[in-house]
């Protein structure tokens, strides 16, 4: 169903089904996608929950995760009666958006970028690059997929890293019971 609606609500060419499949997609998932352009490939993971997803454009291959905000940063300038940083953010072709990011204002994320979980990004964004903490950059190792891969891990992967994660956990924890 989410697919469905994100079609309609980003693609569809009647206003009114556009409404309805906006009003469906914030009451099911709390997100709110509302771009000039996108391309149909883009992917939300988590059904985009938590997303409120306001941009001029997004391009093809983009993958965006939960709790993303991608809006404005305008701000109305009294000495000079004139709104500054008009216009929303442009996410370029195959780059990814992780958990949290928030990317605000006319800037331009590169191609082929990733912005890391938490990362606030106010300024363009270089192509092949890594967006951490606030507004930091750095090059992209190109050897390395960030986040999403199209060769993602099975469940049954994940699961037993957790299995391990866990079992050492616990014997962290009872090696430091057994020391006090």
């Amino acid at each position: 169903m989410f697919d469905a609606l994100v079609k309609i609500n980003c693609h569809s060419s009647n206003k009114t089904l556009r409404k309805v499949a906006g009003n469906l997609l914030e009451k099911f998932y709390c997100c709110e996608i509302n771009c000039a352009e996108m391309d149909e490939s883009v992917l939300f993971a988590h059904h985009a929950r938590g997303c409120t997803i306001v941009a001029a454009k997004i391009c093809e291959n983009v993958v965006i995760y939960q709790n993303v905000t991608v809006g404005s940063n305008l701000r109305f300038n009294k000495t000079s009666n004139e709104w500054e940083n008009l216009g929303n953010p442009i996410i370029g072709k195959s780059a990814i958006i992780g958990d949290g990011a928030k990317i605000l204002g006319p800037v331009i994320v590169g191609e082929s970028s990733v912005v890391a979980a938490g990362a606030i990004v106010t300024k363009d964004v270089p192509a092949n690059s890594i967006a951490y903490g606030i507004n930091q950059f750095r090059p992209k190792d190109s050897n390395c997929d960030l986040i999403f891969s199209s060769a993602m891990p099975d469940h049954g992967e994940i699961m037993a890293a957790n299995s391990r994660l866990v079992a050492k956990f616990n014997e962290d924890n009872m090696a430091r019971a057994n020391r006090a």
